[in-house]
């Protein structure tokens, strides 16, 4: 008979530096598949609140006009990345297509830096507040270490060493970058509303979700993006609803399968398959597949 924990004693029992990709896949696509894919999703939404990201986004459109598909894109380019890994053919040409697209692009180290930060301390925060238990100390290292290799070969420089110095430059960055633009509120009012036509928030009338939305959102984000202050009942609810359903999955079997972002149902751009190398913009200088 399997138990709930019989995943976690294999992570524990592995180095968190030598066996990084594993641990994290175990982490990501067995353990905290639902969550993974909340913390990830409010991890690029967070970058929004910083005006050299939210206002470079808009002013390409593609996070207003098309943004399902972005939604999509970079979903599915960072799975591909985990589920295949860096060295694999199909990691490879996902992360040439991230560095293609980005090198088009004036972006700030700094910037990417940071983008890179809320990659690693989003999760652990997010489990901790509302996942069935929080990352453990190796899955934290493993993250940190999976996210340098990854910053690596996107060529960042200055990535920080430990997940805590993660958490130091994440908490700084925003502490100093964290302000309002028209083109980042433009992204997250695009991003709510897509959130909108995902069940089971589709049946939920649109002031409701946004409500809920914010009620996940800390006072610095909402004063970036200029969104009132939640109802503290239905915030109280949102949380709380949250922390019940972590608790119940206490008691749920550990997954016998990975379960990939690919196979979200709120990926939707591609019912007849995709290539990774096809995924994302191709601003003028990016080789165009053929």
């Amino acid at each position: 008979m399997r138990h709930r924990h019989d995943i976690l004693t294999r992570i524990t029992a592995m180095d968190p530096v030598a066996d990084h990709l594993e641990i994290y896949r175990l982490t990501a696509t067995y353990e905290f598949p639902w969550d993974m894919n909340q913390a990830l999703s409010f991890a690029l939404f967070r970058t929004y609140a910083v005006p050299s990201i939210g206002e470079l986004l808009a002013s390409t459109g593609e996070f207003t006009e098309r943004v399902q598909k972005r939604y999509n894109d970079t979903g599915l380019i960072l799975d591909a990345v985990l589920e295949h890994g860096p060295d694999s053919g199909t990691g490879r040409a996902a992360i040439r297509r991230m560095n293609q697209m980005h090198r088009s692009y004036d972006i700030s180290n700094d910037d990417m830096r940071y983008v890179l930060c809320t990659f690693v301390i989003t999760p652990i925060r997010w489990m901790a507040a509302y996942a069935w238990r929080p990352m453990s100390g190796v899955e934290k290292i493993a993250s940190a270490e999976y996210y340098q290799a990854l910053g690596k070969r996107m060529g960042i420089k200055d990535i920080p060493d430990t997940w805590q110095e993660f958490a130091r430059v994440h908490d700084a960055y925003e502490a100093e970058h964290f302000a309002y633009s028209e083109g980042g509120r433009a992204v997250a009012d695009a991003t709510l509303a897509l959130l909108g036509t995902f069940p089971p928030h589709d049946r939920l009338p649109a002031s409701v979700v946004r409500q809920t939305s914010f009620a996940l959102m800390d006072d610095a984000l909402l004063a970036a993006f200029r969104y009132p202050k939640p109802n503290p009942v239905l915030a109280a609810a949102t949380r709380a609803g949250l922390r019940a359903r972590g608790r119940a999955l206490r008691f749920a079997a550990p997954r016998e399968e990975p379960f990939h972002a690919r196979q979200l149902p709120t990926i939707r751009s591609y019912p007849n398959g995709y290539d990774v190398s096809a995924l994302g913009t191709f601003p003028t200088g990016c080789p165009v597949p053929h």
